[in-house]
């Protein structure tokens, strides 16, 4: 088993993203325009509200009374109710498509990395970017390495690099991840 996650600086919210892969797909998903360790430790916030943490119970619970409990202060995230929705339509999507089973994304019918890649863009709020992201993490951080995988991440899989979460192992590495986004960003605006 692949070492745990240190994504948030929050001991619980870390374990929950390395024993649920929807958490860890859930966070994912949020992480955009607020904070990366915010965004991871999302699922945290909605399992506390819940109870647990569960795709199954996410999808199952009406749409309105699932936006109102990622809204409650502080609310998942800066856009809250938009989220919740993204977040609903996904354990949804999985529930559908997966029987719940988040990790037959990876796993089911033995895929190699272009497959997975396929199927993370396939996910509701996912595109090639995030999707990217997520490949490399789950390959450079949880033992998941299907035939050609870093390719099919592209520069978020290589070796060494400090682009994304799928870098940040800790307080170092996340702090030369915001590094590079910073020069990154500096460089688009010319």
């Amino acid at each position: 088993m692949p070492e745990k996650l240190h994504l948030t600086g929050d001991a619980d919210a870390d374990r929950l993203l390395s024993d649920d892969p929807f958490a860890l797909l859930t966070g994912m998903l949020l992480d955009q325009q607020i904070a990366m360790e915010i965004a991871f430790a999302g699922p945290k916030k909605i399992a506390e509200r819940m109870g647990e943490f569960s795709v199954t119970r996410i999808a199952e619970t009406d749409l309105d009374e699932f936006v109102e409990l990622c809204v409650q202060k502080p609310a998942i995230h800066r856009y809250g109710g938009s989220m919740a929705r993204r977040v609903h339509a996904l354990a949804q999507y999985i529930v559908e498509h997966y029987d719940g089973r988040t990790d037959a994304i990876w796993t089911e019918g033995d895929p190699d990395g272009k497959e997975v890649l396929k199927r993370l863009r396939a996910l509701p709020g996912y595109g090639d970017q995030k999707a990217r992201i997520f490949l490399a993490l789950l390959g450079k951080q949880r033992g998941v390495e299907p035939t050609g995988w870093r390719e099919a991440a592209g520069a978020y899989g290589e070796e060494g690099s400090h682009r994304s979460i799928a870098d940040v192992t800790g307080p170092e590495s996340l702090a030369e991840v915001r590094s590079f986004k910073k020069a990154a960003k500096a460089a688009a605006k010319g």
